[in-house]
């Protein structure tokens, strides 16, 4: 192999087969060799036959690990590999922490392959974001706290309820609403 069909390969971890063999197909079109796993064990076995350049993770993923754990593991695989991660459920906190784990960004959904790729090219970081003057909400911060939280617990709702000290009930209801700007 190549170092160019090396750094063309992607690993795409996400727990939706559809989105995920979508999201592969726009990739192979442009150029990607695509590899998807769902879970930590898939990643493990195709890291053991492959070395992929890049990575879309999900953060949200059915089972035993949240995404912040996979992209973990693929950072320690390979500290060069561009990760992004990709999510239904931004949150200030999970970025922060996606970053620290060795993601090199952190796309809300929905992103299309246009957004993920200009993401990777975006690795570096850059001093030319706009800033803005706006002032965070109350809702704002109860979505981010509780996102925070439920990061926290490996997204159980039960303890992230009992830890934000609200019903489960209560916690299910804010979860289904989008968040408020």
């Amino acid at each position: 192999m190549t170092d160019t069909e090396a750094e063309r390969q992607l690993l795409i971890v996400e727990d939706d087969d559809a989105f995920a063999r979508t999201l592969g197909r726009s990739f192979e079109r442009r150029g990607y060799a695509v590899s998807q796993a769902g879970n930590l064990g898939e990643i493990e076995a195709l890291l053991a036959a492959r070395s992929p350049g890049f990575a879309v993770v999900d953060l949200k993923l059915n089972g035993e690990a949240s995404g912040l754990a996979c992209v973990q593991m693929l950072h320690r695989h390979n500290p060069q590999m561009l990760i992004v991660v990709l999510t239904g459920f931004a949150s200030i906190a999970t970025a922060v922490e996606a970053i620290k784990l060795g993601a090199c960004h952190y796309l809300a959904k929905p992103s299309n392959t246009d957004d993920i790729e200009a993401a990777f090219g975006r690795a570096a970081g850059t001093t030319e974001v706009e800033l803005t003057n706006r002032s965070t909400s109350i809702k704002t911060l109860e979505w981010e706290r509780i996102h925070e939280t439920l990061a926290e617990t490996g997204f159980n709702i039960s303890e992230t309820a009992r830890r934000l000290g609200m019903h489960r009930r209560t916690l299910a209801r804010k979860l289904g609403k989008p968040q408020v700007k």
